[in-house]
């Protein structure tokens, strides 16, 4: 069907909403809501944390007797199960609204067009399609893991403007500038959960915690670490919330990492090594909707191998290194039809340095 300019107004706005739930909402998306009636608002909330009411129920609540009548405008298709909470599906049509439009489809197999279908049944008014790229990718994560069963991976770098990470000796503090470190917060927060190799907790020592940025919850933190080698000691097992994904390694170092905090998972390959895809199987069953990853150029390779790097995020600073460790360590290509192509979303310059998003082409 045909929207109106007042459709695209009043979506953008449920749309601004469900942002606001950004860095809270995992496992469950970004929603929000806009109720309208004889061309005002009368009511408006959005998903803030799971377990608690979702954007419709809030939206409902603000508007009172005054949703009777009113046309909803969701950013995502009303969900028609019971989960923590009840059906908003139910509470759409107690409520009397006459009018439904949704950004998107669920993508959850248990919703997938029966909110929809369920209104549609109640006699309202419902259309979807509206603004329906931009509501899909504020919850890129979460329609990842409903379809593909697997988290959004965003891999992070900081890179001279000749494409290095680090010195030769591995020495990477700092390429960029506090403006770009600041920034990579912000996309900390946002994650679900954040990933590193051993290697980057030995030679570093970070925590891996989102910080210069105001949030309620830090993510998981997740160690690939195929030997069991990450110290007890190691900044990113404190508080707990680690969990280190192991190929093998000795009863006395697991035993020491659980002690530590840690939460040890055994997913060895047939080369000894993390089974990446498994692990990725693994993260999308405990609810990671987008995996943050900040590790060094051996796991970005192999991640990058194995399909599994869907964007990047990257942070190139105005310097040259000349020597030092690359990206990726990709074996070579022979013809430029093996390149992998990339198309770019965003490119703003960070402080003093330059911020590209780009997302991975099929192959």
């Amino acid at each position: 069907m045909a929207f109106t300019a007042s459709d695209h107004e009043y979506m953008a706005r449920a749309l601004r909403l469900a942002e606001k739930g950004l860095f809270t909402t995992t496992p469950n998306p970004r929603v929000g809501c806009v109720l309208v009636r004889d061309g005002a608002v009368v009511g408006e909330g959005w998903h803030e944390r799971a377990g608690e009411a979702h954007a419709e129920t809030r939206a409902l609540q603000a508007a009172g007797e005054r949703a009777r009548g009113a046309a909803a405008y969701v950013t995502l298709e009303p969900c028609s199960h019971h989960g923590r909470t009840p059906p908003c599906s139910d509470a759409l049509i107690a409520a009397g609204v006459a009018r439904v439009v949704a950004a998107m489809r669920d993508p959850n197999p248990q919703v997938a067009g029966q909110g929809l279908a369920q209104l549609r049944a109640a006699g309202i008014e419902v259309a979807d399609g509206l603004l329906a790229h931009e509501a899909r990718e504020l919850n890129i994560g979460f329609a990842s893991r409903m379809e593909r069963g697997r988290p959004w991976l965003r891999l992070k770098l900081a890179a001279s403007l000749d494409g290095k990470t680090a010195l030769a000796n591995g020495k990477s503090q700092w390429i960029t500038g506090p403006e770009a470190r600041r920034d990579g917060h912000a996309w900390r927060a946002r994650a679900c959960a954040i990933l590193t190799g051993a290697g980057t907790v030995r030679d570093d020592d970070p925590r891996l915690t989102a910080r210069d940025v105001e949030t309620p919850r830090q993510p998981l933190r997740v160690v690939v670490d195929s030997h069991c080698e990450t110290p007890p000691a190691a900044r990113i097992l404190d508080g707990g919330n680690t969990l280190v994904a192991a190929a093998f390694g000795d009863a006395a170092k697991i035993a020491a990492l659980r002690a530590a905090g840690g939460e040890v998972v055994m997913l060895p390959n047939e080369n000894g090594k993390v089974d990446l895809p498994h692990l990725m199987r693994l993260l999308a069953g405990r609810g990671v909707n987008e995996l943050h990853v900040e590790a060094g150029h051996k796991l970005n390779g192999s991640l990058l191998r194995e399909g599994l790097v869907d964007e990047l995020l990257l942070y190139f600073a105005p310097t040259i290194l000349g020597s030092g460790r690359e990206m990726f360590p990709l074996p070579e290509i022979a013809d430029l039809a093996g390149r992998r192509n990339l198309k770019i979303l965003d490119l703003r310059r960070v402080g003093g340095d330059i911020r590209i998003l780009a997302r991975l082409l099929p192959a």
